[in-house]
């Protein structure tokens, strides 16, 4: 786990496929933000051309680029991606998007690159989301709760990324810090509400790397710039 690439990421900027960039602005400036890797994925809308045609547009810049599939008609395999993370919703409440997704997309695709997959643990936190919604996920737990599903992604199904997902409003952190306290050497991703330095610089003094997504068809990526710097003044301040 020690060589994993995402243990020396701070930020990751996610993209969605099915909204667009601010005008003027292209996914190449979106790559040289100084965010440390590109997710692209969504919830609702995708389709494979709307992913191909970002993949092809940020292989091109020097910056880690993974795909992060809402489901298997949404997963393109090109040579420049650096990889494949799978989302599993530990707290949904639909098994599907625990096995039964996963499972159809290894029936489909023979193709899967499996030196380049990785998974990502969820636990999604805002009820209100259209993730939550989708998958159904059980958002009423407590801290001990929180960290008790942190713990059994690590230990008990030996996950390397546990992601706290707020998706569309700025979490807990309470909650996050206890994610955060549980994991031995899991690195804690968190995203939801960050939009400016301050909440990108306040969550990740409780979370390994933020995320941001929204805010980069929102406000662009001056704005994007600035969570990238208060999610590192974070780290360093840490250190």
């Amino acid at each position: 786990m020690s060589g994993a690439p995402w243990t020396d990421w701070t930020h990751i900027t996610k993209i969605d496929p099915d909204k667009a960039l601010v005008d003027g602005e292209t996914f190449g400036d979106v790559c040289e933000t100084g965010t440390d890797a590109i997710e692209i994925g969504g919830t609702t809308g995708m389709t494979e051309a709307k992913m191909e045609r970002v993949v092809e547009a940020c292989v091109a810049h020097d910056v880690p680029v993974y795909i992060e599939p809402s489901h298997s008609g949404t997963v393109v395999h090109d040579e420049g991606l650096d990889g494949y993370l799978i989302p599993i919703v530990f707290n949904a409440g639909d098994i599907a998007w625990v096995t039964g997704a996963h499972k159809e997309w290894v029936r489909m695709d023979p193709d899967i690159d499996w030196d380049r997959t990785h998974t990502e643990a969820y636990i999604v936190l805002n009820p209100d989301s259209s993730v939550a919604e989708y998958t159904g996920a059980d958002c009423d737990l407590d801290p001990d709760e929180v960290a008790a599903y942190a713990t059994a992604a690590e230990q008990l199904f030996g996950q390397e990324i546990v992601y706290v997902e707020y998706s569309g409003t700025l979490g807990d952190v309470d909650r996050v810090g206890a994610a955060h306290e549980a994991l031995d050497e899991a690195t804690l991703f968190y995203g939801g509400g960050i939009h400016d330095y301050d909440s990108a610089n306040r969550m990740a003094a409780h979370a390994d790397t933020v995320i941001v997504g929204d805010l980069v068809h929102d406000e662009g990526v001056e704005a994007v710039r600035k969570t990238v710097q208060g999610a590192r003044d974070a780290r360093t301040a840490s250190h």
